[in-house]
């Protein structure tokens, strides 16, 4: 039996399996927690990293192994290979008027043409603006620059600061993968190759980037066990779920999420599609949406039903709610961008209002407003042919069988599982082959 290691260093936790490569069946788990906040120690993820390794029953009887983990936070390392500051994460909104900045400077169109992304405060190179405005000293000492993933494969692969690894500081050592890189904002996959230009632009200066590794390139670590390029979150979900072209994942939690493998690269001025490179070496233009599961807590509350009577009560209404409809727009809107918009109820008559309508509605509006996210992609050309529901809402048997009717497309829900660990577990599989 040859046993890899896939890890989802995610916001909230830090997760491991351990699977089998040759029949894809986990034989071991770990999990550990992250501390809350926008702003985080990195020391917390190594720390999260280790135990989450120890639960699931170590490394040493492992081939391979690859990590996956949260997009466009800002790690920045002095040349000693210390971190200088707590890391940004992507929902550290700070950098908002950075991203302004940035695209008054260079344009949407162009940054679109160079990045496939308009910037907005979730990316790297807003932080990095942020960080030059800011705390121009930090900025100064900046030596390199990572991702989370890219920060925690190299820790683990034994480099660091001088005198806390066995390996050092050796910041060429860094790695990366084309789906990590393509959410910098200084990355363009149209080439594979970094924008130095803006970088420059957003730090003040030149400093060392990872190596971006091709999906089936590899390093090793101190023990010679080979490691794999890693993958940002929604690239490792999609490798998890085997997602591919003509596939478009709608994931509902707290916020919604809609991307897509495609064989070709996305543009998109507007911004509301990011043209993102996969970690398979295709494309995955995602869609980001501010409403979903919530918005089914939210209506849940003003009915006093848990999620399996919003979900009858819904399956009890006909198809259009009796002409009742809900505008998701609780707080505000990505998808599209009317960030201070409000939900609206409409149709309401005295036919038309009553428990069941309004729980159908809900469940109707929360799905169609993940269907512009659909929508917008297909008016850039991306196929989409098969939905793949995942995430806490796609739990709700309203939601799995009305979304076929609203998103029109046929839609699969795979069993609830950890797929970004899954996804980087396969990756590490195809290293160790």
């Amino acid at each position: 039996m040859t046993l890899v290691v896939g890890v989802d260093s995610s916001t909230q936790s830090c997760k491991v399996v351990v699977m089998d490569a040759s029949t894809g069946s986990v034989v071991r788990q770990g999990r550990a927690s992250h501390p809350d906040g926008t702003e985080v120690d990195t020391a917390a993820w190594w720390v999260a990293l280790q135990a989450a390794l120890a639960d699931a029953g170590g490394l040493d009887d492992v081939e391979a192994w690859a990590i996956g983990g949260q997009q466009h936070g800002m790690v920045v390392l002095d040349v000693e290979g210390r971190v200088i500051r707590p890391a940004l994460l992507w929902n550290d909104t700070r950098s908002a008027g950075a991203a302004a900045d940035l695209t008054a400077e260079f344009g949407a169109d162009e940054l679109a043409q160079r990045t496939g992304l308009v910037p907005v405060a979730s990316f790297t190179i807003t932080k990095l603006r942020w960080l030059r405005d800011n705390e121009p000293d930090n900025a100064a000492r900046v030596a390199a620059v990572a991702l989370p993933h890219d920060w925690l494969t190299w820790r683990l692969r034994g480099f660091g600061p001088a005198g806390e690894s066995p390996r050092g500081p050796v910041l060429e050592e860094l790695v990366t993968d084309r789906s990590d890189a393509s959410g910098t904002g200084y990355w363009n996959p149209g080439t594979d190759g970094y924008d130095r230009d803006l970088l420059v632009a957003a730090l003040g200066h030149d400093a060392v980037l990872p190596r971006v590794l091709g999906p089936l390139e590899w390093v090793q670590d101190e023990a010679g066990r080979r490691v794999g390029p890693g993958a940002g979150d929604n690239a490792g979900a999609a490798l998890g779920l085997g997602a591919g072209p003509g596939d478009v994942v709608v994931s509902i939690g707290t916020s919604g999420t809609v991307f897509a493998v495609s064989e070709t690269r996305t543009i998109d001025p507007t911004g509301t599609v990011a043209g993102f490179a996969d970690a398979d070496g295709r494309f995955l233009p995602l869609v980001a949406t501010l409403n979903a599961a919530r918005v089914l807590d939210a209506i849940g509350r003003v009915l006093g039903v848990d999620h399996a009577e919003l979900s009858r009560l819904a399956l009890a209404a006909e198809a259009g709610a009796g002409g009742l409809g809900l505008v998701p727009y609780f707080e505000g809107e990505r998808t599209p961008n009317l960030p201070d918009a409000t939900a609206s109820l409409t149709g309401m008559t005295l036919a038309s209002t009553t428990r069941e309508n309004f729980a159908r509605a809900a469940v109707e509006g929360m799905l169609s407003g993940l269907g512009a996210g659909l929508d917008a992609l297909r008016g850039l050309g991306v196929p989409l042919e098969r939905g793949l529901l995942v995430g806490g809402g796609a739990q709700s048997e309203a939601v799995r069988l009305i979304a076929p009717l609203v998103l029109g497309i046929p839609v699969e829900v795979p069993e609830p599982g950890e797929y970004v660990a899954l996804g980087a577990a396969r990756q590490a599989a195809r290293v160790a082959a």
